[in-house]
């Protein structure tokens, strides 16, 4: 009975196999060394046969196929689960250096013929010179290392052995241009058991940083100074260089554990065939750097807002690509941008748009779909500007620019939309002449009654009302004059506010206050929920659009410079100045640095309450 099971079983679990998607691939490592053999291996799910490898004209095969075959199957929770893998491993070597391609082995499964992937296999160069020779250490980029520290590390493990190495994409950049920066770990010889441990970082003085997600650490070979390497990146970041100049990044520390063998007195014969291993902490030293900013030229464009890098723009009016559009009056129009590209995307300003009057505009909003790689920050920032017109008419709407510094032409660039014509027709109410909100509700209006009503035939002493209104009486001219009265207070009201509206600068002086108490209690919100990034940006934008308003001069023209200029010629004391600045520097810096603590973004809003308090303009 308990071998009828288990026949049942077996066959159950091959119909199980039989039924799967059939999956042929290619394995092989991704680095080789000229001379060293490795294993090609092929792997199918099924039963198979007639396995026919490619020709390889780079490569010799030493042995193989090698068959081997495995298969399995379990009960979880009354499910039954079942896997079958069949291996051919061949031991192939390279007889040159370059990078080669294995093409496709094909196989036969139940009378069909299956194809495998194909593989790109990158040949390395053997080691120019002997292990314990000079590998180029003292060139730049690489460090020499400290002793290890502990036990007896031998004299194999020395600064020819593992090192690490300051890997920048580029040296010479211009100002905010984005720089890749790794800390690469080379060993040969040796067994590195952990790669990172107690890791110190220098400051990055003069950056702004934004750092990539590392993942697990991936190992590969690397042909440096004649010798082959294992690799591993240890640490990945964008550097956006702040200033001109030459900035220097100073040496970063890295720790690695490595398995070394001791040489302790043999105790045994096991001792001496087995051998003693231990582990011991090495201190490694990632040398500095030196990166040459160059400032950006002169000759800004007038709507440079810093952008860096290389950008498109697109726009839409109301979801159409079209350039004339017909609205009605008071409906809610859309004007969406979309500036897509790479570079410093976190930096790039909104774009201000000159909308015509009688238009009633709001806030933009904005949203980033950013994503950082390697190769820098790229992404989209779409800007969607919300607008009413309150008026009949034709209006154009001018072309919104958006100027930026092209890293690959070394040139301004200056993007523009189309211009836009807007037919707003007149609404329903207003071409009939009437007003909605002068007719009387339904439920307002009561019948009096229906009957006839009869004449009173009676005499009446009431004196007419006319006669108290008599040409040149007080009643007269006081009812004559009082309106004229009220009609010119009123138009010299009405002109008066008119005149103010007319002056936007004057008109956002005064509003300042109250629109920066707004952005106050938002990050005061933000704060409160600890959403940290948007807490950042809505206080560097409290700050900005403040001090835009107050010194009526627009944000994009803003800058560090000019403020400390502006503030000095309104008599605002030095260290009040300094507290400005140094307000707009936490803002800025902050919102690209690690992660703060609550405590730390807490004393920032302080700091701005404080700021805006004191701060008379």
């Amino acid at each position: 009975m308990r071998r009828v099971l288990n026949f049942i079983i077996l066959l159950l679990s091959a119909l199980t196999v039989l039924a799967d998607d059939v999956q042929f691939k290619a394995s092989a490592p991704g680095q080789v060394i000229v001379g060293k053999p490795f294993q090609l291996t092929y792997t199918v799910n099924q039963r198979s046969k007639d396995l026919r490898a490619p020709e390889m004209t780079d490569f010799d095969i030493l042995a193989g196929p090698y068959t081997s075959q495995s298969s399995s199957t379990s009960w979880i929770n009354g499910q039954r689960t079942s896997s079958f893998t069949q291996t051919y491993t061949y031991t192939i070597v390279a007889s040159k250096e370059g990078t080669f391609n294995i093409p496709p082995a094909t196989i036969t499964v139940s009378s069909e013929q299956y194809t495998s992937n194909g593989l790109r296999i990158k040949v390395l160069p053997p080691d120019e010179t002997p292990a314990n020779a000079d590998n180029g250490n003292n060139a730049a980029g690489n460090s020499n290392g400290n002793t290890a520290n502990g036990g007896q590390t031998g004299s194999n493990v020395s600064s020819d052995n593992i090192f690490i190495r300051t890997i920048v994409s580029k040296t010479h950049v211009s100002e905010q241009e984005c720089i890749l920066l790794q800390y690469k770990l080379y060993f040969a010889g040796v067994d590195v058991t952990q790669f990172t441990n107690n890791t110190k970082l220098p400051e990055y003085k003069g950056f702004l940083k934004q750092d990539l997600e590392q993942g697990e650490i991936q190992t590969q070979l690397e042909h440096y100074n004649g010798r082959n390497y294992n690799t591993a990146v240890l640490y990945q970041t964008l550097l956006y260089p702040q200033h001109s100049g030459d900035i220097k990044i100073d040496p970063a520390q890295f720790e690695a554990v490595l398995r070394v063998q001791t040489r302790a007195q043999v105790r045994s014969i096991f001792d001496d065939f087995f051998g003693s291993y231990t582990n011991v902490t090495r201190s490694l030293t990632a040398p500095g750097i030196k990166i040459t900013v160059d400032a950006l030229p002169k000759g800004k464009p007038a709507g440079f807002s810093g952008g860096v890098g290389h950008f498109k723009m697109n726009a839409m009016l109301q979801g159409s690509s079209q350039q004339e559009l017909s609205v009605n009056q008071n409906d809610a129009v859309t004007l969406k941008l979309d500036i897509t590209g790479a570079g410093n995307m976190k930096l790039l300003k909104t774009p201000a748009v000159d909308f015509p009057e009688g238009f009633e505009e709001y806030d933009p909003k904005v949203t980033n779909n950013y994503k950082t790689t390697a190769s820098g920050m790229s992404g989209t920032k779409t800007i969607e500007y919300l607008f009413i017109p309150r008026a009949a008419g034709d209006y154009t709407i001018p072309p919104v620019s958006f100027s930026y510094f092209d890293t690959q032409d070394k040139q301004y660039k200056t993007l523009q939309t189309p211009e836009y014509t807007l037919h707003v027709k007149r609404g329903a109410e207003e071409e009939s002449g009437t007003i909605v909100s002068n007719y009387v509700a339904k439920e307002d209006i009561h019948q009096l009654g229906s009957d006839i009503r009869y004449i009173y035939t009676g005499t009446l002493n009431a004196t007419p009302r006319w006669k108290t209104f008599r040409f040149g009486t007080p009643s007269y001219w006081l009812c004559l004059l009082v309106p004229l009265l009220i009609a010119v207070l009123l138009f010299i009201i009405f002109r008066r506010q008119i005149r103010e509206n007319a002056d936007v600068r004057k008109v956002k002086y005064k509003k300042a206050n109250k629109v920066v108490q707004k952005r106050l209690r938002l990050a005061k919100k933000l704060l409160d929920e600890n959403k940290r990034d948007a807490f950042f940006e809505e206080i560097e934008r409290a700050v900005w659009t403040y001090l835009s308003d107050r010194l009526s001069i627009p944000t994009a023209e803003l800058n560090k410079a000019n403020i400390e200029q502006i503030l000095k010629g309104k008599g605002v004391e030095d260290n009040m100045i300094g507290q400005v600045t140094d307000v707009l520097a936490t803002a800025a810096f902050a919102r690209y640095a690690p992660a703060s603590s609550d405590h730390d973004m807490e004393d920032l809003y302080n700091k701005v309450v404080t700021v805006f308090a004191n701060l008379k303009i």
